[in-house]
Parts: structure tokens; C-alpha cells; sequence
């Protein structure tokens, strides 16, 4: 249940004031901390101890232009989305201040630089036998997929529908469903992702008779000073589930074979998965059924065809060569 937050009454909020009620209203620590950066380091460049209400708009645009207006588009993006979503709350529930004014406007994400390998050298690094089974199924199910990388590590045995060869996971900032007073909060928007043979064949393999908890765990059990929640431990080994930072470290290992520098991300097996559907022919619909987008444009970001993909479309415009 969301906390109740109680705001201050018998007088204006400060700047201050106004930034910590709105942080505290926050249910998601991941939104609290991504959010708080901004909201802190913008009240503190306003005055804190100011009323909210002598802020004028203006004063919040110059402050985000000093503060971010050198910073990469997704930062910016970022921070001015935590000041919109602070400011609003306040308004909302009757405290006069500022908005965000109209000509601080949120920037169009540039294209993604994500290099767009081949299909072989994916293949290659999964048959490497220096990759463990485990990394070889998670690899090979990133790219089946096209799912987050935190989506596949939060999977569960009990969530495979091994036969269908699909999973429900939690789709990317949904919010959970409308319910019912007195219903648990449970009922997330869902979300399922797909995998083929290569996946298939390598689950079983990689459970060696666990039937629950964690899909990707660690090889041994977490140390006495290290805390976790009892759905990230394997109920039957004690074994933990793998992380993100640490399946990023593997892969990083696997692929900096050129020296620092050159290894892989786990996001680049969903760009890779996107790009070669889409140089296979499929259409921005199917792509955007794959990846789970709602937005056309973001789907764009992911599709980098290979120059030479696009040398053999090229090749239709040729003499003839539509009829071929």
C-alpha cells in the first residue's frame, strides 16, 4: 500500500518543503532515486528556504539550463522529467509555484550507436567453450527474446511454459492494474516474451533438476554478510540469482577480446535481435509486437541494419531488378 504523506498545513510550503513531501509520496525506490537528483539539486539552486509560491517559471527553466543544459539528451530528459512530475504534484493538491516553462522542451533521443554485429558472431560466442552453459542460455534467450536483460534474470522456473516456449514479465513502468479495495497488489500489467529451439534445448539442461526459484543463479551460496530477499534465493539450493551487474561483468569478459573498451552490453542482444527481424522482413508492427514498444520511434532507435543489408536492398533498384 502507498504510504500516506502529510503535508504541511498553516502555512506555504518552502522549496524544500515541497521537494521532500513529494519525494516521500514516491512508492518505487528506483523512482525516488532517479527523481531525487534532479528535485534535490534544483531546490538547492532555487533556495531552499524559499516559498514555492516565489518561484517563477522562468527561474526553474534557468535553473535546468545551468544545471543539465550541457549534460547527454537522456540526462536532461531525465532531470526535467523529475522537476515536471514534482511541480505537478504540488499543484495538484493546491500549493501555488511554478511550472516548467513551455521553452524548456524535452529533446528527441539521437539514434542508437549501438554496433550492429552479425547473426554468425552471436552464434559464435554462444558455442565458445569457454562460456558456461549458464551464459550460454542467457545469451541465446537475450536474443530469442529481444527482452530486457532484467526482465530474463528475473524469470522464475515456475513462470516457463516450457512447451509454448514463452514467459509473462512485468512490462517496462507498467502501473498496476485498477483493482478492487481489499484485492493484494498482484495484478501487474503482464507482458509475454518468446523463444525458439536454440533457448529450448538449453533450459533443461541448465535447471540439473531444480524445479523452482531463480532461472539464472549464481554457482555458490551468498556469504553470511550479504542480505537478500527470499525470492531472489533458490528455496531448494540456498543458491542466489544471478545479477545484473554481475552477468554484465561475464559478458564484458567474454567479449573485450580486443583489449578495454570492446566488450559487449547485454541491451546489444535486443538491438541485434530487432535488426536482423528487421532485415529479414519484418514488418514495424511484428517488430514492435517482439520488443514490447508503444511507440514507433523508439523501435527505430533499436533497428541498425548492417551496410550490407542495406547494399542488398539496394541491389532491387538495379536494371531489372525487381524482376528478378
Amino acid at each position: 500500500m502507498p504510504s500516506v504523506v502529510q503535508l504541511p498545513t498553516g502555512k506555504a510550503l518552502t522549496v524544500r518543503a515541497a521537494a521532500d513531501v513529494f519525494l516521500d509520496s514516491l512508492g518505487s525506490p528506483n523512482t525516488v532515486r532517479a527523481y531525487g537528483i534532479g528535485v534535490g539539486k534544483t531546490a538547492e539552486r532555487l533556495g531552499e528556504a524559499r516559498p514555492l509560491s516565489s518561484v517563477a517559471d522562468d527561474e526553474i527553466g534557468e535553473a535546468l539550463e545551468l544545471l543539465w543544459g550541457a549534460a547527454a539528451v537522456n540526462t536532461w530528459n531525465s532531470r526535467r522529467a523529475g522537476v515536471l512530475s514534482w511541480l505537478g504534484w504540488c499543484r495538484d493538491r493546491g500549493y501555488e509555484g511554478p511550472m516548467v516553462p513551455a521553452w524548456v522542451k524535452r529533446l528527441a533521443v539521437p539514434d542508437s550507436e549501438t554496433p550492429a554485429r552479425s547473426k554468425m558472431t552471436v552464434d559464435r560466442l554462444i558455442a565458445r567453450r569457454d562460456v558456461h552453459l549458464r551464459e550460454k542460455t542467457f545469451y541465446r534467450m537475450l536474443y530469442e527474446t529481444a527482452a530486457r536483460a532484467e526482465k530474463i534474470l528475473g524469470l522464475n522456473i515456475e513462470d516457463l511454459d516450457l512447451a509454448g516456449r514463452r514467459a509473462p514479465v512485468k512490462a517496462k513502468g507498467a502501473r498496476a492494474k485498477t483493482r478492487r479495495r481489499g484485492q493484494a497488489r498482484e495484478d501487474f500489467v503482464l507482458e509475454t516474451v518468446y523463444w525458439d529451439a536454440g533457448t529450448a534445448r538449453l533450459l533443461p539442461r541448465l535447471f540439473r533438476g531444480r524445479t523452482r526459484g531463480p532461472v539464472f543463479v549464481t554457482h555458490r551460496r551468498p556469504g553470511p554478510g550479504k542480505v537478500l530477499s527470499a525470492q531472489d534465493v533458490c528455496p531448494d539450493t540456498g543458491i542466489a540469482r544471478l545479477s545484473y551487474g554481475q552477468a554484465r561483468a561475464l559478458l564484458y569478459e567474454h567479449t573485450a577480446v580486443r583489449g578495454p573498451g570492446t566488450g559487449w552490453d547485454l541491451h546489444e542482444y535486443r538491438h541485434l535481435a530487432l535488426t536482423h527481424l528487421g532485415e529479414q522482413g519484418a514488418s514495424l508492427l511484428m517488430l514492435m509486437a517482439k520488443s514490447r514498444h508503444k511507440k514507433p520511434e523508439n523501435v527505430r532507435r533499436y533497428f541498425k541494419p548492417s551496410p550490407e543489408a542495406i547494399a542488398e536492398l539496394s541491389s532491387l533498384l538495379a536494371p531489372g531488378g525487381g524482376m528478378r
